[in-house]
């Protein structure tokens, strides 16, 4: 017992001489490294997966829908503005400032696919039966707005309907 004793101590010395020295020790301590590895996690990663709002993932779902075929056209941005003030009940600045953060999330359109479908699943619980059908239909309103609707878009649209579509839970005796 008494050389494990005499162990700690030196242990103990030595890391209060580095500290004293000035050496960076902070790296021993658990919390702090977690802490830093959640803030790289987060700087490093893809800003729209720290999207937990409902109503900007479902702008985000709209808006990507448009961003498929390309850019958007300022009819697109319009019918946009348009679906955004009538079905989220905004006036016209917090639906043009929406559309403006959601577009700028969604600035590389050969990533739109992708992205959108894992932020779907993320966020699949968050939205009611009623809320993922609006969704639905705005997209299929936005993808329609300039002709008939792509096999690229009718595809999302499609996968979306699939995932954001509430499981059904299971009948039991007493449901």
């Amino acid at each position: 017992m008494h050389i494990v004793l005499g162990l700690l101590t030196t242990i103990v010395t030595i890391l209060y001489l580095l500290d004293r020295a000035g050496i960076d020790i902070g790296w021993l301590n658990p919390f702090h490294w977690r802490r830093r590895r959640a803030w790289s996690n987060q700087y490093h990663g893809d800003p729209i997966y720290s999207v937990k709002d409902p109503l900007h993932v479902a702008a985000l779902l709209v808006i990507g829908v448009a961003k498929i075929e390309g850019d958007l056209s300022s009819e697109q941005k319009q019918l946009l503005l348009d679906q955004f003030s009538t079905t989220f009940s905004m006036d016209k600045s917090e639906a043009s400032g929406l559309l403006g953060s959601a577009a700028h999330l969604l600035a590389a359109p050969q990533l739109v696919g992708s992205q959108l479908e894992k932020l779907a699943e993320r966020n699949k619980g968050s939205f009611s039966h009623e809320q993922a059908e609006s969704v639905i239909q705005m997209m299929h309103t936005v993808a329609s707005a300039s002709g008939s609707l792509s096999g690229e878009q009718c595809s999302y649209i499609d996968g979306m309907r699939s995932l954001l579509a509430p499981t059904p839970k299971a009948a039991g005796p007493w449901n």
